[in-house]
Parts: structure tokens; sequence; C-alpha cells
């Protein structure tokens, strides 16, 4: 007889409200393997809900959804404890699906901001990213993929990657982003109009009405950056991508980047989470 695998089915639903302005939590549910903590907030910061997976990773065949609400007037960081891997799957166990929806009210403020999704060889994922911001609400979004760790030999030649973005603002589609490796990924990464040396790479998502006026900003904030990047701007959202031979010199880019734009954007401090330190 076969061996039956357990594999987990985890969501997580953080709602937050604004009253006498104040942000405060209103609705709470998660399920195993997701977690959520809520840290104390550093004055002046948005209210910071960090996420975690306490199964240690993800593989073929698990699934996780993810509901983060901001209401009207409201400020919230969402975050996550440390980086997400994704281990190999089993021939007959499917992908592993991630699923993030978000939900950004008028006047509202809300930060996504999770740190790398590392790729083991052979792993298979299939992640997600929906988003529906009211026209005066505002999102800054990250995502960091990485693939496999250099430092430790690791190489991702094999497996399968659709990683989708889908952004409306007031319910009106407004971007659209897909990136499907699958097959030969060496071929396919290593295509000059792929990712070329690169094995690590960042989207940075901004959603709001100053968007156009941030891009300057964005692109100011890259010109120290050595590593290929660029950003633009379109119809209320501003996108910057950056990729990197180095995972460690990535991250230090991107830390650079969404802290900088989180400043300029909304008065916040130039800096991460303190989770992004630990």
């Amino acid at each position: 007889m076969a061996p039956v695998h357990q594999r987990c089915d985890g969501e997580a639903l953080i709602r937050f409200e604004c009253a006498a302005g104040c942000t405060r939590l209103k609705d709470l549910y998660h399920r195993a393997p997701c977690h959520v903590l809520f840290p104390a907030t550093p004055p002046n910061e948005p209210t910071q809900a960090v996420l975690l997976t306490t199964s240690g990773g993800l593989t073929g065949g698990d699934r996780i959804r993810i509901a983060a609400d901001v209401g009207a007037g409201g400020r919230a960081t969402f975050t996550a404890q440390a980086a997400e891997k994704i281990y190999r799957a089993l021939p007959a166990s499917g992908e592993a699906v991630v699923h993030v929806e978000m939900r950004v009210g008028a006047g509202a403020w809300s930060e996504w901001l999770a740190q790398e999704t590392i790729l083991f060889e052979g792993s298979r994922l299939r992640r997600l990213f929906a988003a529906d911001v009211d026209p005066g609400g505002r999102l800054l979004a990250l995502e960091t993929t990485v693939f496999g760790r250099r430092a430790m030999g690791e190489r991702y030649a094999t497996g399968m990657l659709h990683d989708a973005w889908r952004i409306r603002r007031g319910g009106a589609l407004i971007w659209a982003d897909a990136l499907h490796l699958a097959g030969d990924l060496r071929g396919l990464r290593g295509a000059a109009f792929g990712f070329g040396t690169s094995v690590a790479c960042s989207t940075v998502v901004y959603v709001g009405p100053d968007a156009a006026c941030q891009l300057e900003e964005a692109r100011r904030l890259l010109r120290p950056c050595p590593l290929p990047a660029a950003a633009t701007a379109l119809d209320g959202l501003l996108l910057v991508r950056l990729m990197a031979d180095d995972a460690l010199e990535l991250r230090s880019a991107v830390i650079a980047v969404v802290a900088g734009l989180r400043h300029a954007a909304a008065g916040l401090a130039p800096r991460l989470p303190r989770v992004w330190q630990c």
C-alpha cells in the first residue's frame, strides 16, 4: 500500500478597523500551520501583524490562504517572521499553493512586506497575490524569490514556479502579471530575456493616488544600487523590480528601496519591521 502523506491546509484572516483615529484588530482567525503574532509597535508606526508557518516550510500538496483587510483610515503592516521555504515535492503530490488576498479601504495605508521565498530543488509552487485598493487607499507590497541557497551549494534546476499578481483599484483590474517557469529551469532562467546569472529577484508594488509622483523617488533610491533594477509607473501604480547574483545583496537593496518609499509616501520611518533584522 502506498504511504499517505500528511498535507497542510492553513488559513489566516486578519481584519483591522480604525476607530477614533486608532487602528484596532476587528477580526482574527488562523488555522495551522498559519499563525499570527502582534508585536509591540514603535511609536508613529502602523500596527503590525507578523505571520509565521509553524510547519517550517511548505511542500507539494500544501495550501495556505491569507486574507488581510485594513478598513477605512486604518494603518497596518503585514510581514513574516522569516523566509518561507518551499521544499522538494514528491512526484504525485501536486503543487504548494499560496494565496494572499488584501483589501485596503478609503484613506487607509497597508503594507505587505514578505520576507524571501526560498525554492529548493524539485519544489513546485503556485502563488497568487491579489489586492483590491480603494481609490483613496494606498498599498506597498513586496515579494522576493530565491532560486536555491547559493551559500549552501543549492541550485534550482528542476521544479515549477507560477507567480501571479492581480491588483485592482475600486474593483477594476489595473495590473496583472505572471511568471511561469517549468521544464529546464536552468535554460529558462539563464536565457538573455530571463534572469541571466541572477539567483534571486524582487517585485515592489506601490498603489496610491500619488504613485506617479513617487517614480522619481524610486529611481533616486535605485541610483546607488549596483544590481539590475528598474522602476516605472502606470495608472496609479508604481512598479520596481530588482535581480541579483547574491540573495544577501538583493535583500540589502530591497530594504533600502522599500524603507525609502514608505518614508516618502507615508512619512514613516525609513526602516522595515524589526523582524527583518532578527
